[in-house]
């Protein structure tokens, strides 16, 4: 694949990923077009050698893998580690909020979002939605409007003089989009108004919605940015980059060796589910594949975590410990935190520079200030179940969990080169 090639693809990818559940769902066709195979957990697996096969869990995290031509126990598995989910803001169970004729859905906090940003941006909305059809079944199905159809209008500053400087945000009472004005004799739910878009989208007929996990999200698409075009500008960089370039770098690999691409969801709010890093997906994937053997596979495995990492930004140098600020379009970041907050160790950070150096590309390393707190990953927990050598590094970015991130066009594809090279390795440890 090439680097242009590469990045309108993930402009893409970008744009038909507004949630987990859709992310997952486009990295399913293209695992279905390379002839990787489904699993369902609930039935018994034969795996084949020089095959390839994924299993989705909750529609929102799934494990891709290669089972090579080798037997696993003794080859080991080459793997990368992302995350679907980003912060955003959530719809409630019972959002409905009428004043002054204005309709309105309350949201709850999803993440560490970066709030600000959110005011005063186009948004869509979109997620899983579980209902009752038409035959009485019980069905899940994913929704997205993919048009502006809410806003949350900031106070104007005639109206707070010190917005500039003392103004925080209340997420219960300033956060509520707005989505339409309706007359106070309206009766409208916001159930209806799903049944509504899933009929224009699908043509379901539903009799009840039962459920539903809904995100607002920009409605801007990703683009590049630029004098030069050396940016991309886009909603939920952080993971979702990460997850194209797992799922890219495993469906260019060869096949011989042993690979593996799991994407988490609920990253961002410690990864305690099912389906979640601290969660047993991906042990029990790894059970099912390995057997007996799966002792001496993971002694013999490697888990590169990719998750973004915090370039340097010019209005804010002194953020970052003075010798160790990446910078955007300079290669990904190798992140270390001796207080295991990242799981990086000299071995396993070895392995990625000499990969990337034998192909002359570029790296650098991210330490936090040592009077700051630093940020963790997947990596750590995945260290942990699994016992498994991990490094964490990620492309750098700017404005983490903003509702519009950026990163440079170069590191992206850097980091699926190397990743690539590493997946088809015959001994990575």
């Amino acid at each position: 694949m090439e680097h242009a090639e590469f990045n309108k693809d993930l402009l893409k990818f970008l744009n038909s990923s507004p949630t987990p559940w859709h992310a997952v769902a486009t990295m399913k066709v293209q695992l279905d077009a390379a002839g990787f195979e489904e699993l369902d957990e609930k039935d018994d697996w034969s795996l084949e050698p020089n095959q390839g096969y994924y299993a989705i869990r909750n529609g929102s995290s799934i494990v891709a893998f290669r089972t090579g031509t080798r037997d696993v126990s003794a080859s080991g598995i080459r793997m990368v580690g992302a995350h679907t989910d980003s912060p955003c803001l959530k719809v409630k169970p019972n959002p409905e909020v009428r004043r002054k004729g204005f309709f309105q859905l309350g949201v709850e906090v999803y993440g560490g979002v970066l709030l600000n940003p959110w005011f005063d941006r186009d948004l869509s909305l979109a997620g899983r939605v579980t209902v009752l059809d038409e035959d009485g079944e019980v069905r899940d199905t994913l929704l997205d409007f993919r048009k502006p159809v809410a806003f949350i209008p900031s106070l104007a500053i005639h109206l707070d003089r010190e917005a500039n400087s003392n103004r925080t945000v209340n997420p219960q009472t300033d956060l509520p989009p707005v989505v339409m004005q309706v007359p106070e004799s309206d009766t409208t739910s916001f159930a209806d108004l799903l049944r509504q878009q899933i009929a224009t989208e699908s043509g379901m007929k539903v009799r009840k919605v039962l459920g539903y996990e809904l995100s607002f999200y920009d409605a801007s698409e990703a683009s590049f940015i630029g004098l030069r075009d050396e940016f991309i500008a886009s909603a939920r960089l952080d993971n979702l980059l990460s997850c194209y370039i797992g799922l890219q770098s495993l469906l260019k690999t060869s096949g011989d060796e042993a690979a593996l691409l799991v994407c988490n969801d609920h990253e961002e709010v410690g990864s305690m589910s099912a389906e979640g890093a601290q969660g047993p997906f991906l042990a029990s994937v790894l059970e099912r594949w390995c057997g007996a053997g799966k002792s001496r596979a993971i002694a013999r495995s490697m888990m590169i975590s990719a998750d973004n990492a915090h370039g340097i930004h010019p209005n804010y140098m002194d953020k970052h410990d003075e010798n160790h600020g990446p910078q955007l379009n300079e290669g990904p970041v190798i992140k270390v935190n001796h207080n295991q907050r990242y799981a990086t160790n000299s071995r396993s950070a070895a392995v990625y520079r000499h990969i990337s150096d034998e192909l002359g590309l570029p790296h650098q390393t991210f330490v936090v200030r040592s009077d700051m707190g630093c940020g963790s990953t997947i990596g750590p927990l995945t260290a942990g179940n699994l016992g498994v050598t991990t490094l964490d590094i990620g492309v750098p970015q700017f404005g983490m969990h903003s509702i519009r991130e950026l990163i440079g066009t170069e590191d992206g594809y850097t980091l699926f080169r190397v990743l690539t090279e590493f997946m088809q390795r015959d001994r990575v440890l």
